[in-house]
């Protein structure tokens, strides 16, 4: 008998290639939530709905239904948009949301507080702007990612150009999106087949690809379940060496979930790299673990399955094999801040964005700042795969009246903040995701003023060190790759994960659970005073702690869920 499937499985199959009842939930002004069975869906058209955990007790005493809303996500490949989309997304953020945008760990833009009956409008907006949000979130292709490489111009225009043509060629194309939002005509008719590649069951979970320019790997590209890495020889794009079975997530208490980096499988020519990417999602599409949602992503297809069997796989898939993987090297994971002249003459600026929340703070107005900038900026801004921005392809002529409007308006260009600071990201949590066990986004600064008094204590301010802090173990702010890496467990407490690299080729491991602030303090307080006295020149946090023998470096699931620190 075969395995029953799980819900989320028969949603989607049953949803008339994701309309479900999303148009009539939309319309009912009896509640501000949508159908149960349509929150599953709604994903695969960017958004997520969710609700104000901070007023939950009030309103459950005042006898009113939580407080819902939705959290709209955009597809941007590359994170590359206009001047005038950039002013026109600021406008849907008070017009529709909560006045705020937020950029994300995948390069693109998040609404956040978007109430049911705004939803169209938003979409409307934004599709007038030449973007939307398929398969921002759902059972697809993710946003697709790559290195931001301002200053290399030309390699960054093949690189964006590839990344959107990955895209595009792994969106859902569905009638349901046009019908739902934009309003155009229905066009579904039973038994026809709406999505070429998809079909009616989409993939088993969700799939994310980026692409990384060496030395550079800002986006991170092994924590992605493809990850291509850009082989650069005599100036000249030769092709990808592909890494497969990336990706965070991992739950609690389940040590046959995990966290994995890709791995390195062969390398194709550029001429072949889309093309290599749908084989490899087709290959996922097909035979990745549909029945237990715990083990559907690609990182569990590769375990089961291993790389020769994936190899032998995409020869089928693609018609021709792999080649033998070329050379690269890494040298760093992060984004480099302030100013730096382009091949082609033109100047970019990286601004270091706190946890990517774009608003206007007291004594801080960074969204007027950057909305003042938007409107006399003739290039281009890049959102970073670290929660940045760039303020790409200004022009000589132009860069002094750029740099006024940063000194105005405060912008930090990376003078401001500290190494540790500017290497710091999180994830939303607390008050609007119903995954968060603990603060992140709001908690953030807090953690980074303390560490950073640490640092000073011993020397060592001007020293770079990655945290990630998440709110749960999902991964969002990739915290396995932090040289100390938090996930929420309890409000008020963490686990604490040391020892990644700064390259974003080795991961962390679990170093003590369920831990308080005061805790967390007390064990990087001696281990940072060891770092000071006993490192060797040039060398990151995570190797230290490597070096020394104070963690192990991560090898397998089992060594990345074991412990080290008795309770």
């Amino acid at each position: 008998m075969a395995d029953k499937l799980p819900e989320a499985e028969i949603i989607k199959r049953e949803s008339r290639y994701l309309r479900g009842t999303i148009a009539e939930s939309l319309a009912d002004e009896a509640t501000g939530a949508i159908a149960e069975a349509d929150t599953k869906l709604t994903k695969f058209h960017g958004s997520y709905q969710q609700d104000d955990r901070d007023v939950r007790d009030e309103r459950r005493k005042q006898k009113l239904e939580p407080l819902y809303m939705h959290m709209v996500r955009l597809r941007l490949p590359g994170g590359v948009l206009t001047p005038t989309q950039w002013l026109g997304l600021d406008e849907v953020a008070d017009e529709c949301a909560n006045h705020t945008l937020r950029l994300t760990t995948r390069q693109t833009f998040q609404f956040h507080g978007v109430f049911k009956n705004k939803m169209r409008t938003l979409m409307q907006r934004v599709n007038a702007l030449g973007i939307d949000s398929k398969g921002a979130c759902g059972d697809v292709n993710r946003n697709v990612v790559s290195n931001v490489n301002p200053h290399e111009s030309q390699l960054h225009a093949e690189i964006h150009r590839l990344s959107t043509e990955i895209s595009e060629r792994l969106m859902w194309r569905s009638g349901a999106y046009a019908e739902i939002w934009l309003g155009e005509e229905c066009v579904h008719r039973v038994g026809e087949e709406e999505e070429p590649f998809y079909s009616y069951y989409y993939l088993p979970r969700k799939f994310k690809i980026a692409l990384a320019v060496p030395p550079e790997n800002d986006a991170d590209v092994f924590a992605n379940d493809i990850g291509l890495i850009a082989i650069v020889e005599g100036g000249e794009l030769r092709g990808f060496n592909i890494a497969v079975g990336g990706g965070m997530g991992t739950t609690y208490g389940e040590p046959e979930t995990y966290p994995r980096l890709g791995t390195v499988a062969g390398f194709v020519p550029a001429e072949q790299a889309a093309d290599a990417c749908v084989a490899i999602t087709a290959i996922q599409r097909d035979h990745g673990m549909r029945t237990n949602r715990s083990h559907a992503r690609f990182k569990y297809t590769i375990d089961d399955h291993g790389l020769d069997w994936l190899r032998e796989k995409f020869t089928e898939y693609h018609g021709q094999p792999m080649e033998e993987a070329r050379p690269y090297e890494f040298d760093h994971n992060g984004d480099r801040f302030g100013w730096v002249e382009g091949e082609s003459g033109n100047h970019h600026l990286t601004v270091h964005i706190d946890s990517g929340r774009i608003a206007d703070w007291d004594g801080y107005p960074l969204r007027t700042g950057l909305r003042e900038i938007a409107k006399v900026h003739t290039g281009e801004f890049r959102v970073t795969c670290n929660q940045n921005l760039v303020i790409a392809n200004v022009t000589p002529e132009q860069k002094d009246t750029i740099q006024a409007l940063v000194d105005q308006y405060g912008l930090r260009d990376g003078t401001k903040a500290t190494p540790l600071a500017r290497n710091a990201m999180s994830c939303v949590a607390f008050p609007t995701c119903a995954l968060a066990m603990a603060e992140s986004e709001r908690y953030l600064p807090t953690l980074v003023e303390k560490l950073d008094e640490l640092m000073a204590k011993h020397g060592l301010s001007d020293q770079a060190v990655n945290v990630r802090v998440t709110g749960c173990p999902n991964g969002c702010a990739r915290p396995y790759l932090g040289e100390i890496g938090l996930t929420g467990k309890a409000l008020g407490k963490y686990n604490l994960y040391l020892g990644a690299d700064h390259k974003g080729e080795r991961m962390n491991r679990l170093y003590r659970e369920n831990i308080d602030e005061a805790t967390i303090l007390g064990i990087l307080d001696p281990m940072l005073e060891r770092y000071a006295a006993e490192r060797e020149s040039g060398e990151y946090f995570g190797d230290f702690l490597v070096r020394a023998g104070i963690v192990e470096a991560e090898r397998t699931p089992a060594m990345f869920h074991e412990a080290l620190a008795a309770e």
